[in-house]
Formats: structure tokens, sequence, C-alpha cells
């Protein structure tokens, strides 16, 4: 038999070796999962964050993998199902964490209760955007257009803020539309540019700068107030549709039960790097507003918000076909 006094000093023992192993990580890279396409807004976002991780924490870097599919299901239930030792990120959106939940009949992950909140990166406005060469240069003149034939409209994909928000524009406003769903945004901004779709509801970061080289016409953007970057563009309450202004967010999580000293970390070295002016100038250059928040309150908001996409996916009716 082990002595009872053995068995006592153990944990004494064998915290110095519990030690050394947090203190190993990250030993190998830490890959940070983004549930879409390259090129779209999040995998930017994405690029940006992890660069500046990898420099905060050190050792190997941190590495982006892009896995789109499934309305961001893919890349997100691959992050739910990975181990649970700070090797595997998710970093998603509203949509995967918050309107999933309420969009899609039998999710096979949880947006909570699968996944460990290490914080909130950013936020972003979205905008209505239409081909340069489109007839309307208000939003009042894209609904009356709406009126003498049938538009048709692009999204990120079907249950995306785009979509909710587009139908939503096409309902309040009496009109019929042709909802045309990508996979991301990239490829819906581009044929958005070509004219193949009548309009586009796209995260600001997506379109900002093919708005100020006016290859696109943006005719509303939802902030509570007019952009510096684009003073001639009306917020969505100037518009006559203050209904418009939804924001998309950004965050980061492990899965559930991932070391509490490893989520810490992170969730630490995250603040410190959205507190630094550079990153939050590169993230403002590129349409994102930097909105830190740390774990445990980042949790509350995201267990908000789920419940804000239910009431949302009811009053709209869009669901998403499993």
């Amino acid at each position: 038999m082990i002595p009872r006094r053995s068995l006592l000093a153990a944990p004494l023992l064998l915290s110095p070796l519990v030690a050394r192993a947090q203190e190993a990580w990250p030993a190998k890279p830490v890959r940070v999962v983004v549930p879409y396409p390259p090129g779209g807004s999040t995998d930017v976002l994405a690029r940006a964050v992890a660069e500046r991780l990898g420099a905060i924490i050190g050792g190997p870097g941190f590495v982006v993998e892009n896995r789109g599919g499934g309305a961001a299901v893919v890349g997100t239930v691959a992050v739910a199902q990975a181990p649970a030792d700070g090797y595997t990120l998710s970093l998603a959106t509203n949509q995967t964490h918050a309107a999933n939940a309420a969009m899609l009949k039998d999710l096979p992950y949880r947006p909570v209760e699968d996944f460990a909140p290490i914080g909130r990166i950013a936020e972003v406005h979205h905008a209505l955007v239409v081909p340069a060469a489109s007839p309307a240069r208000t939003l009042a003149e894209l609904a009356a257009r709406g009126k003498s034939r049938r538009l048709s409209y692009a999204s990120s994909g079907v249950g995306s803020a785009s979509h909710v928000i587009a139908e939503t524009f096409a309902k309040r406003a009496g009109i019929e539309a042709t909802h045309v769903p990508y996979r991301g945004g990239a490829q819906a901004t581009t044929d958005t540019v070509s004219g193949v779709v009548d309009f586009f509801v796209s995260t600001w970061p997506q379109v900002v700068e093919l708005v100020k080289d006016g290859r696109l016409r943006c005719l509303e953007v939802g902030a509570p107030a007019r952009l510096a970057e684009v003073p001639a563009v009306p917020t969505a309450a100037e518009a006559g549709a203050p209904w418009l202004a939804v924001d998309a967010w950004f965050g980061l999580w492990a899965p559930a039960g991932a070391p509490a000293a490893v989520v810490a970390r992170l969730s630490q070295a995250l603040q410190q790097a959205l507190a630094e002016p550079a990153l939050v100038a590169q993230l403002r250059r590129i349409g994102f507003n930097a909105a830190p928040m740390p774990a445990a309150a980042f949790g509350a908001f995201q267990r908000a918000e789920v419940a804000r996409w239910r009431e949302l996916v009811e009053l709209t009716g869009i669901r998403i076909e499993g």
C-alpha cells in the first residue's frame, strides 16, 4: 500500500510537471480554423490577429486554416471535435456561434456548450452595395426599381447575416427578389462588381476598397454615423431603413475543456494585441472596429446573442435546410 503521507504529497510532486507542461505550450503551431473560404473578411481578420498572437505568445506561431462549407458548419464542427489541448482554435462569427443555433435543425455542434470562449475581437457594419453601373443611386431608387422588375441579390451563404438583412430589405420594400447564395463573400463581391446580381449586403471590410475605387456604389452603411472614408454614403437610418443596421461580430474560441491556463493566456494575449494602436489601425483600414472583450464577458455576450438570433429567425422565417 502507498502511505497516506505519499498520497497527500503527490499533488505537490506533480504540480511542477503540470506547470512545465503548461509552460511548454505552444510546443507546435496553433491552428486557427476559419470556417469560410480564403479571401473573405473573416479570413483577412484571422491572419492579422494570428500574426500578432504569434508574436506576443511566441513559440512556433499560429497558422490559419480555411475550412469553408455547409453554412460555416464544416470548419466549426471540426474545432468542436478537435482535441481540447489548445492547439486548435475557432476564429468565427455571430453566424457560427449564435445564428446557426436558430437557423439549422440538428446542428452538429452546440455553439455555447461545445466551446470555451477566449474573447471577442471585432465588430463590423454591413453595407448594401450595387454595381457601379446600376441606375439605382439611393435605397429608395433600388426599391422602386424592384417594383418594376424582379431583382436579384447575392449573399455570402444561405442563412448568413447578409441573406437575412437583404431579405428583410426586400420584404420591407414590398418587392420580390431572387436570392443568389455564394460560398463566402469573395465571389459574391466579384459578381456584384460584374453586374451578375443587382445588390449585395456585405460586411464593410469586404467592399470598402471597391466602394472607394468606384467599382461598387454603396447605398447605405449600418453605422451610427457616416464613415470618414466615405462621407457621402448615408447611414441606414439616413436612408430611411434603420432596421438594416445589423452588425457582425467576430471572436475566438477553443474546444470546450481546453486547459484553463491556456485559455487565460490566449485571452490575455488577445486583449494585449487589440490594445496595440498599430493593430487597431490595421483593422480599421480594412473596415473592422476593434471590440475587445475578455473570456467571461464574451461568454455572457454570446449567450445573449444566441437568444437575439432566435428572435430574429422567428421574425424573418429564414432557416437553413440541413
